[in-house]
């Protein structure tokens, strides 16, 4: 699959699509596997946020599946045509009324694993019409094939900011 050009996605995108070098759907199935086992590794940090006001790696991992969750529904309304813009989200604001601190490390990574198998049947299953297909959130255009980039790079980029700062 080709990588999405510039005027597929908003400025905002570059920050996750400059990280993601290779074949997209690769890249989508290993992080399944490799992106549990890395939050696995995690539990004595699992409490641990690097300042005052920053979130806890139990914040940041539930921030990551609260917005896979959110960019695949736009994914798959974009997929499917919708005309209708999608509102954004504020992610300090989900992550403060998620009650994340609540839960197991374990159940976290088990949550991403199967999430992101269930989503693979539907990113395996797009056709290049589909990918091609464009639609607006939070006020912005982006096409299903920059989602897929996203998403994959929104891993990267956290994965990065844990490694750096938390760990």
């Amino acid at each position: 699959m080709n990588r999405p050009q510039t005027h597929e996605y908003p400025a905002w995108g570059e920050t996750y699509i400059k990280l993601v070098d290779g074949d997209i759907m690769e890249i989508l199935e290993r992080q399944a596997a490799e992106f549990s086992d890395f939050i696995n590794n995690l539990v004595e940090k699992a409490d641990y946020a690097y300042a005052p006001g920053k979130w806890t790696i139990k914040e940041l991992i539930g921030h990551i599946i609260d917005t896979e969750r959110i960019l695949v529904y736009r994914l798959t309304c974009f997929a499917r045509a919708e005309q209708h813009a999608l509102p954004g989200f504020e992610e300090d604001d989900y992550v403060a009324n998620a009650h994340f601190s609540d839960r197991s490390l374990l159940s976290f990574s088990n949550e991403f694993g199967l999430l992101r198998q269930a989503n693979l049947y539907l990113f395996k299953s797009l056709g290049e019409e589909e990918l091609n297909r464009s639609g607006t959130a939070s006020e912005r255009q982006i096409t299903v094939r920059a989602l897929l980039f996203v998403i994959a790079g929104h891993i990267i980029h956290h994965t990065q900011i844990i490694k750096e700062r938390y760990l």
